[in-house]
């Protein structure tokens, strides 16, 4: 599978959370619908189909992503 750059998928949360900012303020269809553009966007880049599963691949993928799992800590 094709895997969207790293400097993209940032670009593309931090446009999917200014918008969920802004759709919280001012709630109008045109924001919603450039949102889910954004969302829609993002499950492409991401390779799966709901928002919020796109957003965890997405911050897995950038820099600096860390595991929350400390199983390999454990000995």
């Amino acid at each position: 599978m094709l895997m969207a750059h790293p400097a993209v998928l940032s670009g593309l949360v931090e446009r999917y959370w200014a918008l969920a900012v802004l759709c919280a303020h001012d709630d109008t269809a045109e924001t919603r619908g450039r949102m889910e553009d954004v969302a829609h966007t993002l499950c492409v880049a991401t390779g799966t189909s709901s928002v919020d599963a796109a957003l965890a691949a997405a911050r897995y993928r950038l820099p600096g992503a860390r595991t929350f799992d400390d199983s390999i800590l454990a000995g």
